[in-house]
């Protein structure tokens, strides 16, 4: 039996807690009103300086991605490469990433890769400034 700690799957420490997520709708909505844009092929990630002071994540899946199945799949990948390589990212940002239609075809290490180009032009941008960026 896992310990009250660790999560059901027994992680232990690779949970990824209610404080390192953004889940009200005024957070994504701020992220989208005043965040920094970097497009890759298969994800928006919208950026802004963290009010906590670390980083947070906020993933929005919409249904023209595919169907339930694979948009959660999308959402679970997503989450995984955040949990363990948000190290890339500028310190105390809060990041939305929009998944693109083609984003459930394409394979773990292909958005790992292009997570960490975002990583890579928020952090050459200066953060996540206010100021949106061209395409």
């Amino acid at each position: 039996m896992p310990k009250p700690t660790e999560g059901a799957s027994g992680t232990g420490g690779e949970a990824f807690p209610k404080s390192r997520r953004l889940r009200a709708r005024h957070e994504f909505l701020r992220a989208k009103a005043r965040g920094r844009k970097v497009h890759t092929e298969h994800l928006i990630a919208l950026a802004l300086p963290s009010a906590t002071g670390e980083r947070r994540l906020g993933i929005t899946v919409s249904g023209k991605v595919g169907n339930s199945v694979e948009r959660n799949l999308v959402k679970r990948r997503l989450r995984e490469i955040f949990r363990r390589r948000s190290d890339a990212l500028p310190e105390a940002i809060d990041l939305v990433l929009i998944a693109k239609s083609g984003a459930p075809v394409i394979d773990q290490a292909a958005l790992l890769s292009e997570f960490l180009e975002i990583g890579r032009r928020l952090s050459q941008q200066g953060g996540a400034g206010s100021r949106r960026s061209a395409r």
